[in-house]
């Protein structure tokens, strides 16, 4: 039984992990706006999700140097699913990477969907305890 509820979220859960990594990735891009060579970070959420749905789960540790630390194991990227650099729409003179409306936009329609998967889990559970009372 236990198996059974924990297929029917596993979507939801794959989904809203996905989702709060990359509201973390966004609001480091903002952070970082002014920090000069910085570059904008982000992942691709269909290929992240598709990764997770097949089974492919964990984390790959992406580190440019050997004292870096280590990120912990079940951070909710996908495996396969690397880290990807925003593309600049607009040149900067310090090297940075973050457009601002672009992030602020990516911000807000991830919120949106994250927001949108916790609504399904409620529904989803609003459903099975009516089920199971009647």
């Amino acid at each position: 039984m236990i198996d059974k509820l924990d297929h029917a979220f596993r979507f939801y859960e794959d989904a809203a992990n996905l989702r709060a990594h990359r509201q973390q990735l966004i609001a480091s891009n903002i952070a970082n706006a002014d920090t000069p060579q910085y570059k904008a970070r982000d992942i691709n959420f269909k290929d992240a999700m598709e990764s997770a749905l097949t089974g492919k789960r964990g984390v790959i540790l992406v580190t440019s140097a050997p004292n870096h630390i280590a990120s912990p194991t079940g951070a909710g990227v996908a495996a396969g699913q690397q880290l990807l650099y925003r593309t600049a729409v607009q040149g900067s003179v310090d090297g940075n990477t973050v457009d601002m409306d672009v992030e602020r936009n990516q911000f807000a329609d991830n919120a949106v969907h994250y927001e949108a998967n916790l609504t399904f889990i409620s529904d989803q559970i609003r459903q099975m305890r009516t089920a199971i009372q009647g």
